[in-house]
């Protein structure tokens, strides 16, 4: 290793492939890389465009992989890994919180020498013979940290004062958000943004809080301070629920903005009083931002390792939940357990006059 670093084409990958806020959490990790190995190629792999959208423009980075390896299927994913194999990297790290075997797997198709990766409780005999370098993941601190405990693996530790979430924006973006501001006339108003999804992969859709939950907030907060705007925030996915607010309200009280990437979404962030969701992406996009008066309402997935990152909120706590976040989700490649009914019924749990409480001290 130590020949390793004296050497100007040392060549690190980064596989951040779980998910977009997973990609976000990994950015002080790849900032420390560059602090310790200064001349070397660092390079991330990522799943989702929207991931590959977020480190455009990062100056410690020197390339960006993106597939999509759940859509693409066995031979076209193989294909394109077999590909990026041909950069001959020599460590691969793979980021908190990979925990299903095909992350590993991945990492050994590329074939880097040292291959670094946390321990979850499904690791096996098999995983061992994917990856060489591990520690035991920590649900007690939260992923950034985690992240930087791989860190040791390669005999360095962290030498920055400070670990923000980094999102590079450009001009572009940042003139898009204050030309909507300017042209909706919201400059003079209070704008709390909603995320009324969750995650589509696996059954992660059932930690959402339901939609008529979310159609009776927006009613009261609408009636209540009519001088507030509400903007709703989302992909494709949400777009009918956002439709059907959209219809039954005032159009100048909500607004879905027509944002063609994240980075977008991000800029109009930074513009933001509040902001409401559970633990999405989302969420840590709005805790990078700084956005004040931060609302989570508590889901299954919640647990300390994906908390908003160096933001103040408040819970929404789920009584129903009852403290057994760890119960429902860890990350071990599986879904979140229970029956479909019982989770739903378990986030319907969380009532509309609680959010509203804090939503209206936001406002007032």
């Amino acid at each position: 290793m130590e020949k390793a670093e004296q050497s100007h084409n040392l060549k690190i990958l980064l596989i951040a492939a779980s998910g977009i806020g997973d990609t976000l959490i990994a950015t002080p990790l790849l900032h420390e890389l560059r602090a310790s190995f200064p001349d070397a190629e660092l390079h991330v792999l990522v799943l989702w465009k929207g991931s590959k959208d977020l480190l455009e423009g990062n100056p410690h980075l020197n390339a960006v992989h993106q597939k999509n390896l759940i859509k693409d299927g066995k031979i076209g994913s193989i294909r394109f890994l077999l590909a990026l194999r041909k950069h001959r990297f020599d460590i691969s790290i793979n980021a908190h919180t990979q925990g299903r075997i095909h992350y590993r797997l991945t990492a050994r198709i590329l074939g880097a020498p040292l291959r670094l990766s946390h321990e979850y409780e499904n690791h096996g005999w098999l995983d061992r013979l994917l990856v060489n370098r591990t520690i035991p993941q920590d649900y007690t601190v939260h992923s950034v940290e985690n992240n930087n405990r791989l860190l040791g693996l390669l005999g360095k530790k962290p030498i920055l004062p400070g670990h923000d979430f980094e999102i590079f924006l450009g001009p572009a973006e940042e003139d898009w958000a204050r030309q909507y501001l300017s042209q909706n006339q919201l400059g003079f108003r209070k704008r709390i943004g909603l995320h009324i999804g969750s995650g589509g992969t696996k059954n992660l859709r059932l930690k959402r809080w339901p939609f008529a939950h979310w159609f009776e907030l927006v009613r009261r907060v609408t009636t209540a301070h009519p001088n507030a705007a509400i903007l709703l925030f989302g992909g494709p996915e949400e777009q009918d629920e956002h439709r059907e607010i959209l219809s039954a309200t005032k159009e100048q009280t909500v607004f879905a903005p027509p944002t063609t990437h994240l980075r977008q979404a991000v800029a109009l962030m930074k513009h933001l009083d509040g902001f409401i969701s559970v633990d999405t992406a989302l969420m840590h996009l709005a805790a990078a931002m700084k956005v004040p008066n931060q609302i989570v309402i508590e889901a299954p997935t919640l647990n300390p390792t994906n908390v908003p990152w160096q933001n103040p909120y408040r819970l929404i706590s789920n009584k129903a939940i009852g403290g057994r976040n760890l119960d429902y989700y860890r990350y071990d490649g599986g879904p979140i357990r229970g029956r479909d009914d019982e989770l739903k019924r378990l986030m319907a749990s969380v009532s509309v006059e609680e959010v509203y409480a804090a939503v209206d001290e936001v406002m007032r």
